[in-house]
Formats: structure tokens, C-alpha cells, sequence
């Protein structure tokens, strides 16, 4: 049975200070955030996912954003060398929990530059955005890592948003979906679907059809139901000034092994 344990880290009291790159800058409430955070967390678990909780790292103010630290690919993670230097603290403590969870772990060595945020998986294909926070030997490095066990690695350029995953998610059928003002290519992805929001944008799948998503993007909610799917909003607006998104506040562990045999 496929693991579901997702990664967590819970914000640190200096969040208002993290880095935003392509939105003006406005006041974060904290203690709103972190009670937001508490509700993304306690919908997780509602929905069968085990949240497994990284050490904090109250020094670095976007640690929340786990997601960024590290990409997996079955059981094999790679810890990322974030693009912006000031991040990079923040993988240590990652690194640690997945040891622990008896992941194999690699690492992306200078000069690569890779944020889990630009990553996007698909089946075996590996979307990977190049031309904010990662760069070309990073890409390179996943290659390495991850083509060996099956994987197909398309690079996708990345100018108009932070990351790939800014722009792009994909539905459970594959389908990518985006809003399309933000997206550069989507003639890239064999099937895609323009959403109506940009932050409609973002989808993690919870199982069995179920897409937790902001609240922010009711008319891309309504576009999901539909089709078929099961939206579980959340209000992440604290979060959305910082220029995240649903899929930044945790990493999905889908097939961990089991430590127990």
C-alpha cells in the first residue's frame, strides 16, 4: 500500500519577513497564519494523510514552505540547494526527518540550484521550471538522480511566477491545470486546462478525488466539481501574500518503505 505521510513545518515567528519576488509586499498577520496553518494541517489528516513534523527553524522566515527543501520521486528524495541563498538553512532539519523515514537521500551540490516548488510530477514525467530559483545544473542533478529509476524529466521555462508550481498543478487524471496569463508554455503539457483564478491554479491530491485547494478560487472549485472531482477548501490568504500556494505548506510521501519489516 502507497504510503500517506506528508511533511510539515509550522511557521516561524518571523514569517511576515519572507521574501516575495513577484508581488508588492503587504502586512502578514502571524497569529492568523499560524491558525491557518493548524487548519491545513488538521484537514491533512482528515482526509487519511499522516503529518510528520520537521524541526522548526524559527530563523528562517519562509521554513513553512517545506515543499521548496526537497523533491521525491518513490522512495528516493533529493534535498534541494534552494536559489535564494537566505533558504538555505532550512534544509538540514529536512534531511534529518527523511533519513529517519528511510528514504534514500541525495543532494543537490553547487553550482545547481533546485526549490522543490518547481517541480511538478506527473506519473513518471518530472516537470522541473527553469529560470527563477533553479537553474540548469540543478536540473541536470535530478536528471541524475531520478532518470535511472524510470523517470522522464521535461524542463519547462519559468519567467512570469516564482516557480513552476505558481503557475501549474495537475489534476489526478494527469490534466495540468494553470492559470493561463501566468503559464509561458503550455503548449509543454500534452493535456492542459486553463482555470479562471490564478490561485484555482493549485491542487493537492488528498485520494479519491478529493483536491484541497484555497478558498480564494471558488470559480475554479466549481470548474473541479464538475468535472467529477471533490474540493477541500482551505483559507491560506496569509500565506498567498508570501507568493504560496497549497502545495508549498507540505510534502506528499507516497511510497515511503515500510520500516517495519
Amino acid at each position: 500500500m502507497p504510503s500517506r505521510k506528508a511533511l510539515i513545518r509550522r511557521p516561524s515567528p518571523r514569517l511576515a519577513e519572507g521574501l516575495v519576488t513577484h508581488i508588492e509586499r503587504t502586512p502578514v498577520d502571524a497569529e492568523l497564519a499560524l491558525r491557518q496553518w493548524e487548519r491545513y494541517t488538521e484537514t491533512l489528516r482528515a482526509h487519511g494523510w499522516e503529518t510528520v513534523e520537521v524541526a522548526p527553524a524559527d530563523d528562517c522566515p519562509d521554513g513553512v514552505f517545506v515543499e521548496d527543501t526537497v523533491v521525491m520521486f518513490r522512495n528516493v528524495a533529493l534535498v534541494g540547494r534552494p536559489g535564494a541563498p537566505s533558504r538555505r538553512p532550512e534544509t538540514p532539519g529536512v534531511e534529518a526527518e527523511l533519513t529517519r523515514l528511510g528514504c534514500s537521500v541525495h543532494h543537490v551540490r553547487e553550482p545547481g540550484t533546485l526549490d522543490g516548488g518547481d517541480v511538478l510530477k506527473t506519473g513518471d514525467t518530472v516537470y522541473v521550471g527553469q529560470g527563477g530559483r533553479t537553474n540548469a545544473a540543478g536540473i541536470q542533478q535530478l536528471r541524475a538522480a531520478f532518470e535511472p529509476l524510470g523517470a522522464r524529466v521535461v524542463a519547462v521555462p519559468v519567467r512570469t511566477v516564482l516557480h513552476l508550481k505558481s503557475a501549474v498543478t495537475a489534476l489526478p487524471d494527469s490534466t495540468v491545470i494553470g492559470y493561463e496569463p501566468l503559464v509561458d508554455t503550455p503548449s509543454v503539457f500534452p493535456r492542459f486546462l486553463p482555470v479562471p483564478e490564478e490561485p484555482g491554479a493549485h491542487v493537492v491530491l488528498l485520494g479519491g478525488g478529493k483536491l484541497l485547494m484555497a478558498t480564494s478560487a471558488p470559480r475554479s472549485a466549481e470548474l473541479f466539481a464538475r468535472l467529477g472531482y471533490e474540493p477541500v477548501p482551505v483559507d491560506i490568504s496569509e500565506y498567498e501574500k508570501l507568493e504560496g500556494c497549497v502545495t508549498c505548506l507540505s510534502v506528499r510521501l507516497r511510497d515511503l518503505p515500510d520500516l517495519r519489516a
